[in-house]
């Protein structure tokens, strides 16, 4: 029996994929497609939440970036400011170098005047020490008259005056060059410590102006993510969009059938007629759909297959029902066509199929079934409910 099933497998996709050639439009019950019109449309309100939220985040951190810029420039213009300082401070104390190093040898030449004029004064006074006798007879004698006497003592009492002033010159020259030195010596520590306090602001500035840049780049890259998240929560949007248009069109066309469905002519069972390999592929699909419920949900599953067939608004074959676009989950997963090569049906699928096909049913004239979900009603046989 299994290898004859196989044989016939053939047979059937041919039949189907001739029979669907022509159906396209899906076919779920009224019900469930309100039930993921309304979902779409709740996910549609949270994605357009999230955008607004998302816009919100990127104006402020805009914002921030912008306050941030502001600031950098600020600190910029300071920076600058501290850097020009600096200069002029190194320069001023390049000025101020160069005078030190010119009072420095200004120092040396009037300690080196100080000292010649200090020798030279002091040889003058040894000699008139040690020369005493020999220079007071040479006045006393060597004078015309005692004029000329006087003119000559005159003389070195002027020369030694003269010594003891030129000296007491040279030694304030010195002094005030040192009190000179002193002062640019002072006048330059001052700047240099003033330097290290330019020096230490030109740093603090500097770290804010590179934390600043830091926290304007990270912003940046804030923004760019949210921008880029933005724009995925739009696409997705527009697919949301989509789907529900799709929903609606469905949800129409849906309701258009069912009512149609409900007005049209029913054949009886006895105006049908099987093809060879019927019993096979519904019984198989029942194994798909129902082999895990109760005898009576399959006797269900296998009516809705044949209520269909009875409709006029359905395909008028079994093999055309089955395979109609979008029906039954095992067709489009790959399953039923697993089974069908298989043979996985078991004796109650076939029995049920044999009662469906003989017009049995306990479910009137359903034509779908589904997992139970909220707000929808019909028979629940296990775990589907028909309607």
């Amino acid at each position: 029996m299994k290898g004859a099933g196989r044989q016939v497998v053939a047979v059937l996709t041919a039949t189907a994929l001739l029979a669907v050639s022509g159906h396209t439009t899906a076919y779920a019950g009224i019900k469930e497609t309100e039930q993921k019109l309304n979902e779409a449309k709740e996910e549609k309100k949270k994605t357009e939440e999230a955008i607004g939220d998302t816009k919100e985040e990127i104006s402020s951190l805009q914002g921030t970036v912008a306050g941030l810029q502001q600031q950098l420039s600020g600190l910029n213009e300071d920076l600058e400011e501290v850097s020009n300082n600096l200069a002029d401070l190194e320069n001023r104390i390049t000025q101020k170098e160069e005078e030190i190093t010119q009072t420095q040898a200004e120092l040396e030449e009037a300690k080196q005047i100080e000292a010649d004029q200090y020798a030279a004064m002091k040889k003058r006074i040894q000699f008139m020490y040690e020369k005493r006798d020999y220079v007071m007879l040479e006045v006393l004698f060597g004078s015309a008259d005692f004029a000329d006497l006087l003119n000559r003592n005159d003389y070195f009492e002027q020369l030694s005056a003269y010594d003891r002033k030129k000296l007491t010159e040279f030694q304030e020259t010195r002094a005030a060059v040192e009190d000179k030195e002193a002062t640019l010596l002072q006048e330059k520590e001052d700047l240099d410590d003033l330097k290290v306090k330019v020096e230490a602001e030109q740093s603090k500035v500097s770290g804010l102006v590179s934390q600043t840049s830091g926290a304007i780049s990270a912003n940046q890259h804030l923004v760019s993510e949210a921008e880029k998240e933005m724009l995925a929560y739009e696409q997705q949007l527009a697919e949301q969009n989509n789907n529900i248009a799709e929903l609606q069109k469905q949800l129409e066309e849906e309701r258009r059938l069912s009512l149609l469905a409900a007005q049209s002519r029913w054949r009886d069972i006895s105006e049908i007629t099987f093809a060879e390999g019927d019993r096979y592929l519904l019984a198989n699909l029942i194994y798909c759909e129902a082999g895990n419920q109760p005898y009576a949900g399959q006797v269900a599953v296998g009516a809705v297959v044949i209520n269909r067939v009875k409709s006029a608004v359905f395909p008028d074959t079994v093999v055309g029902v089955i395979y109609q676009n979008k029906q039954f989950s095992p067709v489009a997963s790959g399953r039923l066509a697993l089974a069908l090569a298989e043979n996985h049906a078991t004796a109650a699928c076939y029995k049920a199929a044999d009662e469906a096909m003989g017009g049995a049913t306990t479910v009137g004239d359903c034509l779908f079934f589904r997992t139970p979900i909220e707000g929808l009603t019909g028979t629940q046989i296990g775990g589907h409910i028909f309607y």
